[in-house]
């Protein structure tokens, strides 16, 4: 699900055959008992994603929400999951593997919730309001809210005392300073900066800012080198300098809206993740501000929403290795394996579980496991098994419990992301809600080092 306009559609018609042999897909094993209904069910494979598309004709393609032919589509302006069986007339049928505890339930705060971040135990929940709130991780007390402006707010990005903000009414990003004292039940928030400053009445400059000119869908902190990174669905990626609020880098990343960023701290690289169905790397060029191309990862033409990164903590005298992790519209998280500090990534296979586009990810545990949500209104917990320097995952959980599509995640509640000996799982869906769930230890398994 988009957060502003998009530029290009969400899903591409699949080519099946060329889809990777079973050889070179990453293993998916399940520890609950399948019954005898679902022994007997044949496989049903990921459905392709059809939000964001009106009015166009795909051959071959079946409508979600009807039992057409194969020369149906999608027609009219209806959304893609009111069309469908599980909008409304269809329960969810109960989890195959109900190891997971909802610890509360937000219901219907501003309009639907775009964005989580997670700070110093404070979750904030950025919605249609123009209102960021805040909830004491991980009971999810109420801690107020901040007016950060009118409209929709896309994206947010915390780290420590910093609050970031997009905005759909002008595209601007706005840096908070919070303060979140212990003697009083409200966070406190003062507005730093605003990007790009608005020139003043006497400035005689005829160089216009160098703002987006679409959402802002993407804010990534990069506290080390000073910088905070912008992504949005105009096809660009800018630095911004923390110190004084000005652009230090703006480059064309993509063709198409760019869904996902992140940064991997170990060695400053960015990772982009675009509509037009690729996922770039790029590097910061040394002593300087501009950006270069290092390498554009593709394993199919689905549009890429979600990213996220992942460093295995590696045994005595072996190489630390990280993962990167990216959700697409066609139902699958495609997994890419890489030395954490040089090398160029390699395709390590794919997980398959969800049966339409997903949608976020979010990591957690030292890495060993990672959370994928979905517009089948399910989120999926995996562990990766490194034993003998394998990369193949296990599917440990299937969350159930939004009534729509899953639209962002977070994991966490501390900063190390576990909770008295649990991982805390923060979601919020296209139903008007966010949900934190709890996830013990001993059902995850061990978080020790790959072997």
């Amino acid at each position: 699900m988009e957060f502003g306009r998009r530029k290009s559609f969400s899903f591409f018609e699949e080519d099946w055959k060329a889809r990777p042999t079973a050889a070179a897909r990453t293993p998916v094993h399940h520890h609950y008992a399948r019954s005898p209904a679902r022994e007997a069910a044949p496989h049903t494979p990921p459905r392709l994603s059809l939000s964001s598309v009106h009015g166009v004709e795909l051959p071959g393609l079946v409508g979600v929400g009807g039992g057409g032919g194969g020369g149906g589509g999608v027609g009219g302006m209806c959304s893609p999951w009111v069309q469908s069986p599980l909008h409304g007339r269809v329960r969810f049928p109960p989890s195959p593997a109900a190891i997971y505890h909802c610890l509360s339930a937000l219901h219907r705060l501003d309009g639907d919730v775009h964005a989580l971040a997670v700070a110093r135990g404070v979750l904030f929940t950025a919605s249609d309001s123009g209102r960021v709130r805040a909830w004491a991780a991980p009971g999810c007390f109420n801690r107020g809210y901040l007016d950060v402006g009118r409209g929709r707010v896309p994206a947010i990005a915390a780290c420590g005392g910093t609050l970031v903000t997009s905005h759909s009414r002008d595209h601007h990003v706005r840096v908070w300073t919070v303060c979140a004292s212990a003697v009083c039940d409200h966070i406190r928030a003062k507005k730093a900066a605003t990007l790009p400053a608005k020139g003043g009445i006497l400035s005689f400059t005829k160089r216009r800012p160098p703002h987006h000119r679409d959402t802002v869908s993407c804010l990534v902190l990069h506290a080390v080198a000073g910088l905070l990174y912008t992504a949005s669905h105009d096809h660009t990626v800018k630095a911004w300098k923390l110190s004084d609020g000005s652009c230090a880098d703006s480059f064309v990343a993509h063709d198409g809206a760019i869904n996902a960023m992140l940064i991997n701290e170990a060695d400053g690289c960015i990772f982009t993740g675009s509509a037009d169905g690729t996922v770039k790397m790029w590097r910061r060029v040394y002593g300087g501000t501009t950006h270069a191309l290092i390498i554009a990862l593709r394993s199919e033409l689905s549009p890429v929403n979600a990213l996220t990164l992942c460093h295995a903590a590696a045994a005595t005298g072996a190489t630390r290795r990280c993962f990167l992790y990216a959700g697409s519209s066609d139902g699958y998280v495609n997994v890419w394996e890489k030395e954490a500090s040089a090398g160029r990534p390699a395709h390590a296979g794919f997980l398959k579980g969800h049966r339409l586009a997903v949608f976020c990810l979010a990591s957690g545990c030292g890495g060993r496991v990672v959370v994928s949500g979905s517009e089948d209104a399910t989120m999926r917990v995996w562990r990766r098994d490194g034993k003998g320097g394998s990369t193949s995952h296990t599917c440990l959980a299937v969350i159930e419990g939004h009534r729509g599509p899953v639209r962002c995640l977070a994991v966490g509640g501390g900063e190390a992301g576990d909770v008295e000996g649990s991982m805390v799982v923060y979601s919020a869906g296209l139903d008007k809600s966010v949900k934190n769930f709890k996830l013990p230890e001993q059902d995850i398994g061990s978080f020790g080092r790959d072997e």
